[in-house]
């Protein structure tokens, strides 16, 4: 036989209160609402002997508030997002706060769809990583007072809070390194996309190469034909190769481009693994064991976690449209290993 589910009212009779005594009480205002500490005390062991476990969607339709974040990326299976999801996890737990991860494989429909399903479920807050056709409904969001936060990439057109790396500087140091190692023919392998932070680290990389007075080398792969977590692209990875013999230097837009060209030197250029300088934004445990390992630009992620649920806190605390947005620009780290070294 199940047990028996108790609601609040049946908490107050049992008690000799009202509803709205223990309401106070479990939702810690017995003190600001003046009630003795010896009913309160009374009700709490009475909670504790029954056991009682609040009804959350009954409590979320009385309150407002569901208790629950969203973290949108573009694939929670990427080592980037997964470790950086698990400190926001860590962070929001300890706040009573629980999480819901999803994936939007940087779809604009299943963007929408999935913002469309929270919203219905009142959801209390978003961190996301949007798409590039998304941005009507994130102002919609931040219309309604929902607290949103964008992370990884922003729309420049519109007033958000946002939380990114420096991803200009970065691009333009791990050029210049490359370059201050003498490599002369530098290619810059990336994403055909507008978003803010490949636009970023494409124009960091150019103005290394502008100021040096060197050619630019650029590539730049079909977001449709990636895997967000293991690559893709090696065909025109290869060809891109094979139509300039002169590189001497790579620097791949993200990891998951490193990992395909990688590949690719390793089934077709086996001489490149080590003749060529080579750099990534975004490392990986398997840079460092890598032979040769691979340099990288390594993205903060213990800082980009708590800077993400530090203001979400304070946004879901304080009166939302009376704050001011708040933009976080954190630095990166370049971590130099052997595969940029001159050779």
């Amino acid at each position: 036989m199940k047990n028996k589910r108790h609601s609040i009212k049946d908490i107050a009779s049992a008690n000799n209160v009202s509803v709205t005594t223990v309401s106070f009480v479990l939702n810690g205002k017995a003190e600001e609402k003046k009630i003795s500490k010896p009913v309160t005390q009374k009700i709490l062991k009475y909670i504790e002997k029954i056991n009682y476990k609040p009804n959350q969607i009954a409590q979320s339709l009385r309150t407002g508030k569901s208790k629950i974040l969203v973290f949108m990326v573009e694939d929670i299976s990427n080592y980037f997002f997964a470790k950086l999801a698990r400190i926001i996890e860590d962070i929001a737990f300890e706040k009573g706060y629980k999480v819901l991860f999803c994936s939007n494989e940087n779809d604009d429909a299943k963007s929408r769809e999935l913002i469309d399903l929270f919203k219905d479920r009142q959801i209390d807050g978003y961190i996301i990583i949007p798409s590039i056709g998304i941005m009507q409904n994130i102002k919609e969001l931040i219309e309604d007072g929902i607290p949103v936060i964008l992370f990884d990439r922003y729309f420049p057109e519109l007033d958000s809070n946002y939380v990114i790396v420096d991803n200009h500087k970065a691009s333009y140091n791990a050029t210049q390194h490359l370059i201050a190692n003498k490599f002369k023919h530098i290619g810059f392998i990336s994403i055909d996309t507008g978003q803010t932070q490949m636009m970023d680290r494409l124009r960091g990389y150019q103005e290394g190469i502008n100021k040096a007075g060197l050619k630019e080398y650029i590539m730049k792969l079909p977001l449709k034909d990636l895997n967000l977590t293991s690559g893709g692209g090696e065909k025109d990875i290869k060809a891109f190769m094979e139509k300039n013999p002169e590189l001497d230097a790579i620097f791949f837009s993200t990891n998951y481009l490193a990992l395909s060209g990688l590949e690719v030197f390793k089934k077709h250029f086996p001489q490149y693994i080590n003749d060529l300088g080579i750099i990534t934004f975004d490392d990986l445990d398997f840079f460092e064991i890598y032979t040769p390992t691979i340099s990288a630009v390594s993205q903060p992620f213990s800082e980009i976690g708590q800077s993400l649920m530090h203001l979400m806190l304070t946004l879901l605390k304080e009166n939302k449209k009376s704050i001011e947005t708040t933009k976080i620009e954190l630095a990166t780290s370049l971590i130099i290993r052997s595969s940029s070294q001159a050779k």
